[in-house]
């Protein structure tokens, strides 16, 4: 499958890899996206949907391992959260950018118009991929290897008393649950500086009530910070009414 002007590309992605493929086939099938695939001679250019769906399931099964060992005394649910934060496509994502696979995917015409090699989504099923062509091609111990090589500084940065991962958002919409409270609304309600280096300011209400402002490069890093600060207030408050309740006591 693979062309002879690919090689040197091909060389230089199991470079990043830090595996060389025994069948670069798999490895270019990996690459190769389905609006690329749909636009190439029929049956020319496999696409790597079903490669997502086996590294999905490999990386997940190599991750469970990982925090098992690394983290034998915590519960079940504790665990479960810190999977679901390294495997989201946040954090694959973050993985493709480091080893600038962006640059290496094949795209259709009207998916590289539409900014694909920027889309979390896409580079995250990409790493999946990945996985799962190293995988077939040589086994679980080499694809093993590559997991932990891109989730040891995330796993060790793991704070076991905070496993929020920078989620506010959902952990203010359980607050507000728990609370019976109609679940938060974000505004943006100022733009700030040049296109190149906007800034956004959002507040968060609860129960029609503003509660919290935040700001960030993007409205998500803003609405973060609002939920972020809104969570320091209520514990605050919370801690007030419990120091008021002890010293009535």
């Amino acid at each position: 499958m693979a062309l002879s002007g690919e090689t040197d590309t091909l060389r230089e992605i199991e470079s990043r890899l830090g595996y060389e493929f025994r069948d670069r086939d798999l490895l270019v099938r990996a690459l190769t996206h389905k609006s690329y695939s749909h636009e190439a001679p029929e049956g020319s250019a496999p696409h790597n949907e079903t490669f997502e769906f086996l590294g999905d399931s490999v990386l997940g099964f190599v991750i469970g391992d990982l925090l098992f060992r690394h983290f034998p005394d915590l519960d079940e649910g504790a665990m479960s959260k810190m999977k679901a934060y390294l495997v989201s496509s946040a954090v694959l994502a973050r993985m493709a950018g480091a080893l600038a696979m962006g640059d290496s995917i094949r795209l259709g015409v009207g998916e590289e118009r539409s900014g694909g090699r920027q889309k979390d989504s896409l580079m995250a099923n990409l790493c999946e991929a990945l996985i799962a062509a190293i995988y077939l091609d040589g086994g679980i111990d080499p694809a093993r290897n590559l997991i932990h090589r891109w989730f040891a500084d995330e796993i060790r940065a793991i704070d076991e008393d905070d496993l929020l991962f920078h989620d506010y958002k959902t952990a203010l919409q359980e607050r507000a649950q728990g609370k019976g409270l109609p679940l938060p609304v974000y505004e943006v309600i100022d733009e700030i500086g040049p296109d190149h280096q906007k800034r956004f300011l959002v507040e968060v209400r609860l129960a029609n009530e503003i509660v919290a402002r935040g700001e960030g490069s993007s409205k998500k890093e803003a609405q973060q910070q609002a939920a972020r600060h809104a969570l320091h207030m209520d514990g605050e408050q919370e801690q007030m009414k419990g120091d008021g309740r002890g010293e009535e006591g």
